[in-house]
This record gives C-alpha cells, sequence and structure tokens, in this order.
C-alpha cells in the first residue's frame, strides 16, 4: 500500500539502485550507511552489498515494523521516526547517507545532514530532477547557496519517472553530496538569507534593512560592482566580498 501523502514511490531498477549505493560507497571506508525513507526496502538491498550495517529511518511505522523480516542475519537498525526529529548523534562516526527522499522535503533534509555536528561523510540523494539540476546551476538559489557552502556537489544518473511504482509526475536524479567545512560563516549566511529575501529584487534593495540604498549603491559603484545585481547572479565569494565592504 502507498501513502500518497507521504510522497512514496518506489525505484525497483536493481541497477540503479546498485549505482546508488556505489556512488555512497565510493572514496570511503564507513562501514555505516544512514538510509532515509528505506520505505519496502530496496536500496537497502542494494546498501548491504556495500556496508556492514544500515541505519533505516522510517516514518511510516506499517513499513518500520515490516522492514527486518526482508533483512534476516543482516546489521539493520530500523528506526520508526521522522528523519527530521532524528538525532543524527545517535550515528556512528564515520557514516554516510543515502536516501530515495520525499519531493516536499527535499530542502530540510539536505539542510539537516549538511550542517550536522557529525555530518556523513558523503550523501547519495534522489530526488526530484529539477531541484537536483537548480542545486548544481550556475544561477543560485538560497538552496544552491547553502548546499555550496558546505559541500562539493556533483550530479549522478537521471531515474526517469516510469522507474517508479506508482509513477510520480516528474524525472529524478541521483545528486552526490561531499561535505567540508563551510566557507561562509553562520553570520555570513543570515546576511545572504537577507539577500534572497525577495530573489527578483535586486541585491541593493534587499540589503537596504542594514544601511540606506543609497549608501549601498555608493559601496557598489566604488568596488566596480553591478547595481542592478539580483540575488541569482551572485556566488558564495560575492558575497563574502559584500558582506565585508559593509561591515566597514
Amino acid at each position: 500500500m502507498v501513502n500518497k501523502a507521504l510522497g512514496q514511490h518506489w525505484l525497483r531498477n536493481r541497477a540503479i539502485l546498485d549505482e546508488i549505493a556505489a556512488l555512497a560507497a565510493e572514496e570511503t571506508q564507513a562501514p555505516v550507511c544512514l538510509e532515509i525513507g528505506p520505505g519496502l526496502g530496496t536500496l537497502t538491498a542494494a546498501l548491504f552489498r556495500k556496508f556492514e550495517k544500515v541505519v533505516a529511518v522510517e516514518y511510516d511505522a506499517d513499513l518500520a515494523r515490516k522492514l527486518p523480516g526482508s533483512f534476516p542475519g543482516k546489521n539493520l537498525e530500523v528506526v520508526n521516526e521522522d528523519f527530521l526529529q532524528f538525532d543524527l548523534k545517535r550515528m556512528p562516526e564515520p557514516y554516510v547517507a543515502a536516501g530515495n527522499i520525499p519531493y516536499y522535503i527535499t530542502s530540510p533534509i539536505i539542510e539537516r545532514l549538511l550542517t550536522a555536528e557529525n555530518r556523513p561523510e558523503k550523501i547519495v540523494l534522489l530526488m526530484q530532477k529539477e531541484v537536483a539540476e537548480r542545486i548544481v546551476d550556475n544561477r543560485e538559489t538560497l538552496l544552491s547557496i547553502r548546499c555550496k557552502n558546505r559541500a562539493d556537489i556533483a550530479l549522478g544518473p537521471v531515474v526517469p519517472r516510469s522507474e517508479f511504482e506508482p509513477a510520480p509526475e516528474v524525472d529524478s536524479q541521483v545528486v552526490v553530496f561531499t561535505p567540508h567545512d563551510p566557507v561562509l560563516s553562520d553570520e555570513v549566511m543570515r546576511f545572504v538569507q537577507t539577500g534572497f529575501s525577495q530573489p527578483r529584487k535586486k541585491v541593493t534593495r534587499n540589503l537596504s534593512v542594514y544601511m540606506p540604498r543609497e549608501d549601498i549603491k555608493d559601496i557598489f559603484i566604488r568596488n566596480n560592482i553591478n547595481i542592478d545585481v539580483r540575488p541569482a547572479e551572485m556566488h558564495l565569494a560575492d558575497w563574502q566580498k559584500i558582506y565585508d565592504l559593509m561591515k566597514k
């Protein structure tokens, strides 16, 4: 039984599942994989071909109850909990994270993994293709900036909607995150969030909560920054530069 309210779509293509598991295990010796939303356990089976232990966090109580029966003798820990409430400090280090995640909570899941005190060595997520493309696109969003601030990111295979049961309305894509220390501090990221408060407006307008807009324009002009620039055109180094100039 599929719970549509939870965004459940089961991927059954073994070759793709094996590729996701292989990407998760690549260039890491981590023995444990944290799986987000294992569902019927199709990805779980592939992960066990690469990892000694899988910690599977499943919100659906019925699925969580049934999952251990599919993996007798395996080192499987099932946690029946909302992943956004799961205490990542429970995870032994090192570990990696993987999952076919619900489209409607993609951003909170990524944010939680990347900002965790004991973050995974690697994160491999299957998500909506459009969101995956936006994360790596040169035109930035607040989500892409947050991701690039804390990880190197690479796109994996595209998974057509026809590979899922039931088929969703959109295609999916694998995204591989390799976390690193943040480029921008939390304070600068709050500044960036203000800069994206109205993404279609000019940066000088959005940042006018800090100082008069004419003063910001003057700073931009004196430092050869386009006064008409919009948030989507700004990258990590650009935000740091403007933050430093406005703090003087």
